[in-house]
C-alpha cells in the first residue's frame, strides 16, 4: 500500500494513523502541497478533487480520509475497528458523518485559520468547535471509545483535528472526557503522533 500524505494534514494523519494501529504495510509519500504537488495531472488521476489522502493498493485507489478507513478495515478483516453487524456498524458511520461535518467544519477549519492562513471568520469556526466539542465529551461521560466498547475507527476519524485543536485557539481545558479520551488513543500500540505545529494556542504553550 502506498499512501499519498501531507504532515500537517489531520485527514492524511487519520489514514497513516490507522494503518500503523493495524499495522498495515505501507509506504507512506509526502506530497508537497506548498509546491502544488496535488493539482499536478499525475496526482489529478489519483484524485480528481486535488486533495489528499489518497491510498493506492495494487490495482484500486481510494481516495478520502475516511473511506481509506474503511477500505483498509474491509480488506485486512479488522471487523473489531469496523464491526459487520447493522447496529455497530451504523454506530461508528455516525461519528465519521460528524467527522467530515462538525469537525470539519470546527476544529479542523479553524486550524487553518492558523497554520494555513485560510480566510474563515475564526471565532465562527472556534464556536462551531465548541459546539461539538461540548456534544463529544458529553457522549463520552462513562465510555472510553466514541462509539462502542472499544476502540473503532470512528475514535480515529475524530481523533486528528480534535487533539490539535489547540493551534486553531480552541481551548480543551474544560473537556475532561475528551481529554481522557485523546490519552487513551495516544496509549494505543501502533499510535503515530500528528505533527504539532506552534500555532494558536500551541504557541503560547
Amino acid at each position: 500500500m502506498k499512501l499519498y500524505h501531507h504532515p500537517l494534514s489531520g485527514h492524511a494523519h487519520r489514514a497513516r494513523l490507522f494503518l500503523s494501529l493495524i499495522d498495515a504495510p505501507h509506504e507512506v509519500i509526502d506530497v508537497d502541497l506548498g509546491a502544488g504537488a496535488h493539482q499536478t495531472p499525475e496526482f489529478l488521476r489519483l484524485n480528481r478533487f486535488g486533495q489528499i489522502p489518497v491510498l493506492v493498493d495494487g490495482e484500486s485507489v481510494i481516495a478520502d480520509s475516511n473511506a481509506i478507513l474503511v477500505y483498509a478495515a474491509k480488506k485486512l478483516g479488522k471487523t473489531d475497528w469496523l464491526p459487520e453487524s447493522p447496529a455497530e456498524a451504523a454506530a461508528v458511520q455516525r461519528w465519521l458523518s460528524v467527522a467530515a461535518g462538525q469537525i470539519a467544519f470546527g476544529p479542523a477549519a479553524a486550524r487553518l485559520v492558523t497554520v494555513f492562513n485560510r480566510p474563515f471568520d475564526a471565532q465562527e469556526v472556534i464556536g462551531r468547535a465548541h459546539v461539538v466539542l461540548k456534544v463529544i465529551d458529553e457522549e463520552l461521560a462513562g465510555r472510553d471509545w466514541i462509539a462502542l466498547d472499544h476502540p473503532t475507527i470512528a475514535d480515529v476519524a475524530l481523533y486528528s483535528y480534535i487533539a490539535r485543536a489547540p493551534e486553531g485557539n480552541v481551548d480543551l481545558s474544560a473537556y475532561r472526557n475528551v481529554n481522557a479520551w485523546l490519552k487513551r488513543i495516544e496509549g494505543l500500540p501502533g499510535f503515530v503522533e500528528f505533527q504539532q505545529t506552534p500555532a494558536g494556542l500551541s504557541a503560547a504553550a
